[in-house]
């Protein structure tokens, strides 16, 4: 790849800020992609990568949404020269206690985490194919896009959904040179999997519990994903595609 370009959704905090600031650590220059609301995090991400010495883009839209997509591509483009690396990471994890959830709640999930995951590997390829340069695209799945639970229906039927999309674009995308493969984060502690509105003492009674069911005997860090995805936007990684990776300390649900 002639150029180093890496465009990260959902990259204002946890996963999405530690894999872009991994990437712009590599040596890429960075896109960085997250709702209106959070702009103010991505500048100061921004100002941070600036000084590595490395070019940073802020686009800010919803991935659920197609003009958001293809103007967040378009942009990358324009303004940082290609697009090498996708990392489709943004996402959202809402919990019910209601038998299998609510309708607005499945939809919500669906077009956040299934469309929106589409929506950023389709219009990446897009512009990937026409640079003729190969390239890399990543998905965020789970450990319960692997092994479904009580309390997640929609967000694990999701990150299935993430695996499958994972699987067949890397069997269409291959005659391009671009691989595409997805990470299955298990309990990693980000303000996405950390928030739920719990008190403190209920909150770190559910971090024990989740240590628990690991090998290693705790929860996952940012950078640990981040490491992941170090390697699977290198060139290292050009034999591997259509892969969902576990990164979660050995837990039991996969």
């Amino acid at each position: 790849m002639a150029l180093r370009v890496a465009l990260v959704t959902g990259a204002s905090r946890g996963i999405g800020e530690a894999i872009s600031r991994r990437l712009a650590t590599d040596g890429f220059d960075i896109a960085m992609s997250d709702l209106p609301s959070l702009t103010s995090n991505l500048e100061a991400i921004q100002r941070d990568i600036a000084s590595m010495g490395r070019r940073a883009y802020i686009h800010t839209g919803d991935v659920s949404k197609e003009h958001d997509v293809s103007s967040m591509v378009q942009e990358t483009m324009k303004n940082l020269g290609g697009l090498h690396v996708m990392v489709a990471n943004a996402g959202i994890m809402p919990l019910s206690t209601e038998p299998l959830g609510t309708v607005d709640m499945w939809q919500r999930v669906m077009a956040v985490n299934g469309l929106g995951s589409y929506l950023c590997y389709k219009y990446a390829a897009e512009a990937m194919i026409k640079q003729k340069q190969g390239g890399r695209i990543i998905g965020a799945s789970s450990f319960f896009g692997k092994q479904g639970a009580e309390n997640v229906t929609a967000y694990a039927a999701s990150k299935f959904a993430v695996r499958g999309l994972t699987q067949s674009a890397a069997r269409e995308l291959g005659k391009y040179d671009i691989t595409v493969n997805a990470y299955a984060p298990g309990f990693i502690e980000t303000p996405l999997q950390l928030g739920f509105g719990m008190d403190k003492d209920t909150l770190a009674t559910m971090k024990r519990a989740w240590a628990s069911l690991t090998a290693l005997g705790r929860p996952g860090q940012p950078d640990d994903i981040a490491s992941l995805v170090s390697f699977l936007a290198s060139q290292g990684s050009g034999y591997i595609t259509g892969q969902t990776i576990s990164v979660n300390g050995g837990s039991y649900f996969d």
